[in-house]
């Protein structure tokens, strides 16, 4: 008797546990698009001024490939691209403000790595740029390949992710360079134009954007090898799985549009077109919307107010910028490159 009161008490504690730990993950799976929606505005953590991702101009207006991926979502998932408050933030701050709320998803030039996704409870909702450790050299160098660079002086940041990254490069290779060590990123571009160095090194994002800032930026090159690489995109709460999915798929959206043909200028026509698929993504077929908490709509409002993944590239970073970054690894899987999307069914 006493063995099955025992065993009767310990069934109870059991289900009071579990009861507890569901109560504590039910309200989250569904807790930030209620919220976004409630409160009619989607809080975007963003970098605070990286050219080509998050930068505002004089009236205060943000642009580039970040900010226009909260243009999407909100326009996905509110029916305007205009409902964004963009929060910016710093390297260290990022985490905390996803951790507590103050953000309800984090697109700011965030590389995904498994510490972040096994330590930080986030999760990484997609890739929407691949970049990696590069290097910068002036184009009267002579060279257009990495591998061309045996004898040069390499500007690395002392104790930096390219320090051990192009140290490797160059062994595996058995190449020889003369290191020349900085303490940042601004020492390594004073350097730079000192002539102290002649290959500048580091994330190929940062590498496009201090080009710009040289005397001279057309008399440099960023040349086309990648010794490390970094997978950027955006990031969300691991327990809130029905916004995940929510942003996940709006990057999705983006793709597959581009896939397509589908267009900010060509939504309506598109819906109206013989194309299945595309009528499908749009929400003419279906009720994929529904499957996401969404309007039916939500993947045409997103492309016509910031264009398909091709647009926003083009613009913010390729050839429509200051940038010029070519689409490389960011081409779509069937255009040389590795962005990729399951089909939106």
């Amino acid at each position: 008797m006493k063995g099955r009161n025992r065993l009767a008490s310990l069934a109870a504690a059991l289900l009071l546990v579990v009861a507890s730990l569901l109560s504590m993950v039910a309200p989250a799976a569904a807790g930030t698009l209620e919220d976004v929606k409630q409160r009619r505005l989607l809080l975007c953590g963003v970098d605070p001024d990286l050219e080509g991702f998050a930068t505002f101009d004089a009236a205060g207006s943000w642009h580039g490939l970040d900010a226009d991926y909260c243009r999407a979502i909100a326009a996905a998932v509110l029916g305007d691209a205009a409902l964004v408050k963009f929060v910016p933030l710093t390297e260290r701050e990022r985490f905390r403000a996803l951790q507590s709320g103050s953000v309800d998803v984090l697109i700011r030039d965030t590389a995904w790595t498994m510490g972040r996704d096994a330590s930080f409870g986030i999760v990484f909702a997609g890739v929407n740029y691949y970049g990696g450790i590069g290097f910068m050299v002036p184009r009267s160098l002579g060279v257009d390949s990495a591998l061309q660079l045996t004898g040069a002086n390499v500007c690395v940041e002392t104790g930096s992710a390219a320090e051990v990254a192009v140290a490797q490069y160059f062994k595996m290779r058995n190449m020889s360079v003369i290191p020349v060590s900085v303490e940042n990123g601004d020492a390594a571009r004073a350097a730079y134009v000192a002539g102290r160095c002649n290959v500048m090194t580091g994330d190929t994002i940062e590498l496009y954007g201090a080009r710009l800032a040289l005397p001279k930026p057309d008399d440099n090159m960023v040349l086309p090898e990648i010794v490390s690489k970094n997978a950027y995109g955006p990031a969300v709460m691991a327990s809130d799985w029905r916004w995940a999915a929510v942003v996940r798929w709006v990057h999705f959206a983006l793709l597959d549009a581009e896939e397509l043909g589908v267009t900010s200028a060509n939504v309506d026509q598109m819906r109206a077109s013989d194309n299945a698929d595309a009528r499908e993504l749009l929400g003419v077929e279906g009720s994929l919307g529904k499957a996401l908490g969404l309007d039916n709509a939500w993947a045409a409002n997103a492309i016509r107010a910031v264009g398909n993944y091709g647009e926003i590239f083009e613009r913010d970073l390729g050839a429509g910028s200051r940038l010029q970054i070519p689409r490389g690894l960011n081409g779509l899987w069937n255009n040389g490159g590795i962005q990729y999307a399951p089909p939106v069914h």
